[in-house]
């Protein structure tokens, strides 16, 4: 039975949040055309999932057991014998997280981050400098994800354990020789949306919408094509050709 509290809520909102954050920037990079007044929210929904990740980090050093990065089995070594055990009769369980889900959760947000940073500078004006790295960075994302999802489903399979109704209310099958936690720290979860909340409407504040731009903490940022700058920029070029046109007809006119 399901009957040991193991993940905090902080740590469960942080787990669907973050996957909605990354789906939903992914599916916006991948479907929406750059001018498109849309694609904006492809970053702004990433620099979002950045914020999450620090505020992560963060809970990884002073939250409850199962979510503290020191509880993470992080040994190369489990990491061989979890995956090495997946094809043997063994059966090994951990009340926390598995070797494998510790090193996927750490990729993620590691290139969480990797893909906020080039974003950022992407938006900068360096765009081709950085986008063949940040596209790097959003497939591998894509993969770890892929294969946690499939970790998740084997294990069920393997242990007759639904380990991911685990994120839902926190809850697993008792380990020998492990406690479960005391509390979900339901204030620290509604901290925490009020956080990202406050990130979220303080980074629509300062977008504009007409230009595509971000004031972000004093520095602008261009996270789309401006149509309206390109007309102009149209416009005004053939403004020049026209004038220099009117100008070859009247010395043409002089010359007669």
């Amino acid at each position: 039975m399901r009957n040991q509290l193991v993940y905090d809520l902080p740590t469960r909102l942080f787990h669907w949040i973050f996957a909605g954050l990354f789906v939903g920037s992914f599916f916006i990079g991948k479907t929406v055309d750059d001018d498109s007044p849309l694609f904006s929210y492809h970053m702004l929904l990433g620099f979002t999932l950045a914020f999450l990740t620090l505020l992560r980090i963060v809970w990884g050093f002073v939250g409850t057991r199962y979510a503290r990065f020191s509880e993470f089995p992080l040994n190369p070594g489990k990491l061989v014998k979890y995956f090495s055990d997946l094809v043997t009769a063994r059966s090994e369980r951990n009340l926390g997280h598995n070797p494998a889900s510790s090193w996927a959760a750490i990729a993620m947000m590691l290139l969480a981050l990797g893909l906020a940073v080039t974003g950022y500078l992407m938006s900068t004006g360096d765009k081709e400098a950085y986008e063949d790295i940040h596209e790097l960075f959003a497939n591998g994302f894509l993969i770890i994800a892929i294969l946690h999802v499939v970790g998740v489903v084997v294990h069920t399979l393997k242990h007759k354990d639904m380990i991911g109704l685990s994120m839902i209310d926190g809850k697993k099958q008792e380990v020998s020789g492990e406690n479960p936690i005391e509390s979900a720290r339901p204030v620290v979860g509604l901290v925490l949306l009020a956080l990202v909340a406050g990130f979220w409407i303080n980074l629509m504040k300062n977008y504009d919408s007409q230009t595509q731009t971000l004031n972000f903490f004093g520095t602008s940022l261009q996270l789309g094509e401006n149509e309206s700058e390109e007309h102009e920029g149209f416009n005004s070029k053939e403004s020049n050709k026209d004038y220099a046109g009117e100008k070859d007809d009247d010395d043409d006119d002089d010359n007669d």
